[in-house]
């Protein structure tokens, strides 16, 4: 396998995202990445019209002075709604008599689809921004529409009112978790075990809806500290960043909140943190997630025998000995509360550490990479610093 062209071979790549998943997994797989697929979120219509009818009322009633387009699919949204109460034209008159602020492209392209021109856009891409540029302005008894996507907005809405202004929200569409949490839940246990090496998130919801079944699973500490260390967690934007950069996570960030932008950060940013080359018996070795590159071959390797093979790489050339390993061998992962893996497993022996052992060398398909070192442990055959710079 060639890692040059697939740089993300041999890592588990989480995805939560609701819409365009399909899209994304594919991004990532294309790159060598073995994808966990589990939803955290799904797009909910507004099956009580009620609210957003009257929101729409009360933009055609009387001229707006501003509106807000946060998102395209979900102005798309509102004026296919209009339509099929007749109000659409009403509300495209209104629309064009306003200083319309889009918050990205794909919101001023779902305007100027429907004849529109936009007065303003951020680079950013933030909602902040846009809310900076309209308290730049006099919104003292001004009307302002604020279309909001998948969740209030009581900062932004808050700030508006205290300058004077009316705010109309537009409720297009909102956010729920799930409807089936076990993909999710499963995918937090794989993240604190350490078996996917990096979750992607593409809305703040997302975010929150994952933290929020971990904590029901007694999880939600044990995945942050988990996100801090050895998962990476790769988010579309600032704004879908914000919750966890609240908690100290480090997040990987694309430049521009694009999904392919997405993957290259993370394509830049995984191996970094998760993967170690080494030098052993004049070959190159490369740990990453699930696998190693020995010579420039993709080898993958089984869970117990990846932990013992990192934990011998963080001591390169000194000897481990077999009662540390059973530490580092799956059996021994916390998945929950409490001194017991949920499982009941036993704890892993000295018989355990061996069989992991022999199961490594054959996966390496090479002799010697793992020493013996008789009645002491084990060790890789390499100077002590082999470690290669990258």
């Amino acid at each position: 396998m060639k890692t040059e062209s697939e740089p993300l071979a041999g890592f588990a790549v989480g995805v939560t995202a609701a819409r365009r998943h399909e899209e994304l997994a594919t991004l990532l797989e294309r790159r060598g990445a073995r994808v966990v697929n589990a939803p955290a979120i799904r797009l909910v219509p507004l099956l009580d019209d009620a609210g957003l009818l009257k929101a729409t009322a009360e933009c055609i009633d009387r001229s707006l002075d501003h509106v807000v387009v946060t998102t395209g699919i979900g102005f798309r949204a509102w004026l296919e709604t209009a339509d099929g109460w007749g109000l659409r034209d009403g509300l495209i008159g209104r629309l064009g008599g306003a200083g319309i602020l889009a918050r990205g492209p794909k919101a001023r392209g779902a305007i100027r689809q429907a004849g529109l021109q936009e007065r303003w856009s951020p680079e950013s891409e933030s909602c902040a921004e846009v809310l900076k540029y309209l308290l730049g302005t006099e919104l003292a008894g001004t009307r302002v529409a604020l279309q909001l996507y998948g969740e209030r907005l009581p900062e932004f809405s808050g700030a508006l009112r205290a300058a004077g202004a009316e705010v109309i929200e537009i409720p297009v569409y909102r956010w729920s978790r799930a409807e089936d949490c076990t993909p999710l839940r499963r995918l937090v246990g794989q993240a604190v075990a350490g078996t996917v090496d990096a979750i992607t998130f593409t809305s703040a919801p997302a975010v929150v809806a994952t933290l929020a079944v971990a904590a029901e699973d007694g999880l939600e500490e044990p995945l942050l500290e988990a996100l801090r260390t050895h998962v990476v967690a790769a988010c579309v934007g600032p704004v879908t960043a914000q919750p966890l950069v609240e908690r100290g996570v480090p997040t990987a960030q694309p430049e521009r909140a694009r999904l392919g932008a997405l993957v290259r950060a993370l394509v830049s940013d995984l191996p970094r943190r998760r993967s170690r080359l080494l030098e052993v018996r004049g070959v190159s070795l490369e740990l990453r997630g699930h696998a190693v590159v020995l010579d420039g071959q993709l080898r993958p390797v089984a869970p117990a025998p990846m932990a013992i093979l990192r934990a011998l790489a963080r001591r390169p050339g000194h000897v481990v000995s077999r009662a540390e390993l059973c530490g580092v061998l799956p059996s021994r992962l916390m998945v929950g509360v409490g001194s017991w893996p949920r499982d009941g497993r036993p704890p892993a022996d000295e018989h355990a550490v061996e069989m992991a052992v022999a199961r490594l060398r054959r996966g390496l398909g090479r002799p010697g990479i793992v020493e013996t070192v008789v009645k002491r442990g084990y060790r890789l055959a390499c100077d002590p610093r082999a470690v290669i710079p990258r």
